[in-house]
């Protein structure tokens, strides 16, 4: 089943920066589509490959920084071509 994933990541300290630019170089490196704008970063692929790929980057990422939030929304269906029709 394809997905498509919207990732936010928030970490609440100083020198986030460099946590948020680390996690987008992971997501980088992925075999996944990844679209990134200056809000979001979105992944699309398989929804099992995806999330199996997500969960110890997400972990790794976690164990880095004291307090951080990831704001996560999962579609069904592959979105990675959406263009607004109106």
């Amino acid at each position: 089943m394809k997905t498509s994933i919207e990732l936010t990541l928030t970490p609440l300290q100083d020198n986030y920066e460099i946590h948020i630019k680390d996690f987008i170089k992971g997501l980088r490196k992925s075999k996944f589509k990844v679209i990134e704008n200056s809000l979001s970063t979105h992944i699309y692929g398989d929804y099992d490959q995806l999330t199996k790929f997500l969960i110890p980057l997400i972990k790794n990422n976690f164990k880095d920084q004291k307090n951080v939030v990831l704001q996560m929304k999962i579609f069904k269906g592959d979105r990675s071509d959406y263009s607004p029709s109106f």
